[in-house]
């Protein structure tokens, strides 16, 4: 089968993995996405994970607490989700390694690129945790640090939203769709895809972007198989 991308990156919320709860993790939801993951893995794609922990913590929420304990607490946070995929995916057949970027050997590697592209090229899953390991940036900013060091050749933006508006359409009804933006325009335009110093790694790197809506799972292998889904940022 002919596949669009060889090697991809999956940025993943943590609210993409709690489903109608709005927050932990829904099992039923959690298997759906693994089970295209390992979909896409047996096309012969190699496939990386970042993964959010808002399911768990944010930042916003330790607002009376300092901000580098808050965001360490989301660094764990992400930890979590990530054991999680690695379970359901493992239930699954699929060879994960999870790789975190603040050590905790007991229950994964510590990140080391050369380590994660060999994985890769071995076929197995590795996911990626505690963003960059640093406060102050977040997780979108870890999925294009990690797309960069492990040459993907795409990120793929999973969102609540089915792609990139002019506005929040939840409150803007007339805010209108982009099937193509530059990542220029989504600085210039202040759009609220991901953070700043995310967008400007992308672009300084050249790596697309293609934002979809995971409330359809299925979408994932929509995009692998070369349909247009969701926005593509370039």
């Amino acid at each position: 089968m002919k596949i669009a991308y060889k090697r991809i990156l999956l940025k993943l919320s943590g609210e993409a993995l709690s489903g109608e709860r709005k927050n932990g993790i829904d099992a039923d939801t959690l298997g759906k996405i693994c089970d295209k993951i390992k979909e896409i893995v047996e096309m012969g794609v190699e496939v990386s994970i970042v993964v959010g922990g808002g399911n768990f913590w944010r930042g916003r929420y330790g607002h009376e607490m300092e901000r580098t304990t808050s965001d360490y607490m989301g660094m764990l946070a992400t930890t979590i989700n990530g054991l999680a995929l690695q379970d359901a995916l493992e239930a699954r057949g699929i060879y994960t390694r999870l790789q975190t970027a603040i050590e905790m050997r007991q229950i994964a590697e510590p990140y080391i690129k050369r380590k994660a592209a060999k994985h890769l090229e071995k076929g197995r899953v590795v996911i990626f945790t505690c963003g960059t390991g640093n406060p102050y940036f977040t997780t979108d900013t870890g999925a294009a640090l990690r797309a960069a060091e492990t040459n993907s050749e795409v990120i793929l933006l999973a969102k609540t939203i089915d792609g990139v508006y002019s506005a929040d359409p939840k409150e803007d009804k007339n805010a209108v769709k982009y099937d193509e933006i530059s990542y220029l325009d989504i600085l210039n335009k202040d759009l609220k895809v991901m953070d700043s110093t995310a967008t400007s790694l992308c672009r300084d790197n050249n790596i697309p972007l293609v934002v979809f809506g995971i409330d359809d799972p299925e979408n994932i292998v929509r995009i692998i198989k070369g349909e247009r889904i969701g926005t593509l940022v370039r």
